[in-house]
């Protein structure tokens, strides 16, 4: 049996990290469960300051693009996971795994990264077959509106900015930009999106 992987952690760089439900099942599956999970990523931030640029809650996985700038990924994530399977258990007389195995990381290193990345993560609920919603906006487990919108993140350890700086002069580098990136089904040459909304 080979020995799993060491993760490496950067305190300076954005992580998408993807945790998928045991055999592809749901873990939220009513809207307090969606609420809870919020309050376990509160409840963590508060011991461990993090920030997280974009994310998107769906029925059985989640992702987030996170910065853990004060204690190893790996020590956010396992706290993360063992609170929200605790109280997961707890409600429906769960027993056994909840999650199908570790959390997946990849670093994000360039702000391109970061702006695909990200869009990745805000399609996904338009991405299933079929769709969830007919627009991105429309989706409440999402950061997407908060792009959209231009709304307050209403959680601290939501913070847009580090995406936003990532814009850049002449392709993508405005909001609406950003939104016609993400909204565009098919992706095209970067450069043409500053023109999609002319």
């Amino acid at each position: 049996m080979m020995p799993r992987k060491r993760r490496i952690w950067n305190p300076d760089v954005f992580n998408h990290v993807v945790m998928r439900g045991n055999n592809r099942q749901n873990i939220f599956t009513t809207e307090r469960d969606f609420l809870e999970f919020y309050r376990t990523l509160h409840y963590v931030y508060e011991k461990y300051p993090f920030t997280i640029a974009a994310y998107c809650l769906m029925t059985n996985h989640y992702h987030l693009l996170l910065r853990s700038p004060k204690v190893p990924l790996s020590k956010i994530m396992r706290i993360i996971n063992r609170r929200y399977s605790d109280y997961f258990r707890k409600k429906y007389n769960y027993t056994g795994h909840l999650y199908e195995a570790r959390y997946y990381s990849e670093m994000v290193t360039t702000p391109m990264s970061m702006l695909r990345v990200s869009r990745y993560i805000h399609r996904n609920p338009i991405n299933t077959n079929p769709p969830m919603v007919k627009t991105l906006e429309n989706y409440p487990y999402s950061s997407y509106a908060l792009f959209k919108f231009n709304s307050l993140p209403p959680y601290p350890f939501l913070n847009i900015n580090p995406l936003q700086s990532c814009l850049q002069y002449p392709t993508l580098n405005s909001r609406e930009d950003y939104c016609a990136f993400c909204e565009t089904e098919n992706e095209i040459p970067i450069e043409e999106y500053s023109t999609l909304k002319e």
